[in-house]
């Protein structure tokens, strides 16, 4: 039978409760334990895909084809464990469903309410698909004392009670403010939050206090006295240099060991963290340093590209370079007087990453051009392929109009939406007319790649399986023409229908992808596509 361990947030700083999360799995997954991770978001929202980056960062997306909060990015890169469908779970899933059975009549006429129904939806959402695990991790969203989040809390309070004495701890994590004027750290945060939790029927068993200075003795005392916690289980959690610093730094602080004493089992021998460790020596003692130019519509907000951002440092790793990201707004290059030359020529690499809509096209074609014309390395992901074929059509094969449908009615479709496509299963169909949410492509999709092509040699084969979000598809139509130019499609979806990858075999590297590979990567097997960039960024500055 699985343990439970429920995390929920005080007043926290952005590196709180997902990183903690997905720290703690990995340090247990490392002691041999296995382990899933599981999010609770208070929102309403069916699910994170319907948000705007601008609110809520990046939409990750797994290989079931859920979309999800980007906080199971963070498990997924920590652990290696494929999230699911079943792991992110918003209020707004759980009173459709509770709103659906209520019409179907499952409640034979009852008044339906908060306690027991929504509550007890909750609960089956975290107990479900747990019979092969150790440890499930449950991390509830949102900061506690918010009226969206008291369901949730509501649900573990139950659930703690129904699994018995011994299989579920409480973690909370909480700041710890300096306050530079007096030169000292507050507690009183941290008690107050406890004392909002315990009043909602949880006592937690570990704290883990964020804080910008180390915690003294005499503090960690002091708050396990007022919130009625051991000493030892008070763990401070100081800023990092590396968010893969962090697994060795909470080891050190004691975590996963007071943890498993909550559960009153022995610790035993310490993990084997060596992998981590050889992480952190690689990412604080690089051998060169590369600049990649990100140009994006989102570049406001990096959460908006997290697993871009991991994928690029991850790159980085496997080839012991440092990767200086310079995000750079599209819109900059559509002004008639802008100078993109300026912009771009001092970076080692160009990536172009997904996106919805026109705002910013122009720019990013623009991008597309230079890399080109320049044979500087470059990389376009989901829309960065797309404006890399609308490119080649326009520039080299002559089809001046060459556009998307996405951005309006045109001549010269090169992209344009697709309304079936073949899975597992069978032929997938929507409708152009349809809701935006759930109509796109979702999910993990396996693809041919030519044997003889630049992309077969950087994965080491001809058959991959890749994550999709998207709604548009390059035109298949274009493909001699776009081919001509010198954009060769070497990759294609196994029917041979839609096109998956394109690249340029005479540029030194120049590789369009119509999924997003930056999902699968991780620190300690950063995808090869990525790898295989930044190598030819390193070879680029030594050009420069």
């Amino acid at each position: 039978m699985a343990r439970f361990i429920f995390i929920t947030g005080g007043v926290v700083s952005s590196l709180g409760k997902g990183l903690m999360a997905a720290s703690l799995a990995a340090l247990l997954q490392a002691r041999g334990y296995r382990v899933r991770i599981r999010k609770f978001d208070p929102y309403l929202n069916v699910d994170p895909g319907t948000m705007s980056p601008y609110q809520h960062g990046e939409v990750y997306v797994t290989d079931d084809g859920a979309e999800t909060d980007l906080d199971l990015g963070h498990y997924e890169r920590f652990t290696g464990v494929a999230s699911r469908q079943s792991d992110n779970v918003t209020s707004g899933r759980i009173y459709q469903q509770i709103i659906t059975r209520e019409r179907r009549g499952d409640y034979l006429g009852a008044t339906v309410q908060v306690i027991p129904h929504v509550t007890d939806a909750i609960k089956e959402f975290a107990q479900a698909e747990t019979d092969d695990l150790d440890f499930v991790l449950c991390e509830i969203g949102g900061t506690v004392g918010d009226i969206e989040s008291l369901p949730f809390i509501e649900a573990i309070r139950q659930l703690r009670n129904d699994l018995g004495r011994g299989q579920s701890v409480s973690i909370h994590v909480t700041l710890v403010p300096y306050i530079a004027a007096a030169g000292e750290l507050k507690t009183k945060p941290t008690q107050h939050s406890v004392r909002e939790l315990a009043a909602l029927g949880v006592q937690p068993d570990v704290l883990v206090c964020r804080c910008e200075q180390p915690l003294p003795a005499s503090d960690r005392a002091k708050i396990a006295l007022f919130c009625n916690v051991r000493k030892e289980a008070v763990i401070p959690a100081l800023d990092a240099k590396s968010i893969y610093a962090v697994p060795m730094q909470y080891h050190a602080e004691g975590l996963d060991a007071e943890v498993l004493r909550a559960f009153d089992i022995e610790p035993g021998d310490a993990p084997d963290l060596s992998r981590w460790a050889d992480i952190v020596d690689r990412l604080t003692n690089p051998e060169g340093e590369v600049t990649v130019g990100v140009v994006g519509k989102y570049v406001g907000l990096q959460d908006a590209y997290k697993s871009l951002n991991e994928a690029l440092v991850h790159g980085g790793i496997a080839n012991r370079v440092k990767v200086n990201i310079e995000w750079i707004d599209a819109e900059l290059f559509e002004a008639a007087d802008s100078d993109v030359a300026a912009k771009l020529e001092p970076l080692h690499a160009i990536l172009v990453p997904g996106a919805f809509g026109e705002r910013g096209a122009e720019g990013k074609i623009a991008s597309v051009r230079f890399a080109r014309e320049r044979e500087i390395p470059y990389f376009g992901i989901c829309f960065g392929m797309q404006m890399a074929c609308i490119e080649g059509a326009r520039d080299l094969a002559g089809i001046k109009h060459a556009s998307s449908t996405e951005f309006g009615p045109t001549a010269e479709p090169v992209v344009g939406m697709i309304t079936e496509w073949m899975t597992e299963a069978g032929i997938e169909k929507r409708e152009e007319g349809g809701d935006l949410g759930g109509t796109m492509r979702l999910g993990a999709y396996d693809a041919k790649l030519d044997g003889n092509s630049v992309v077969a040699s950087i994965y080491g084969g001809t058959d991959i399986s890749e994550r999709h979000r998207h709604r548009y598809e390059v035109n298949t139509g274009y493909r001699d023409a776009l081919e001509k130019g010198g954009l060769v499609f070497s990759g294609m979806s196994p029917d041979g229908m839609l096109p998956e990858i394109v690249e340029r075999p005479d540029h030194p590297w120049f590789v369009g992808v119509q999924f997003h590979p930056e999902l699968k990567s991780k620190p300690f097997d950063p995808h090869p596509l990525f790898a295989s960039f930044i190598e030819a960024a390193v070879r680029q500055s030594r050009l420069v």
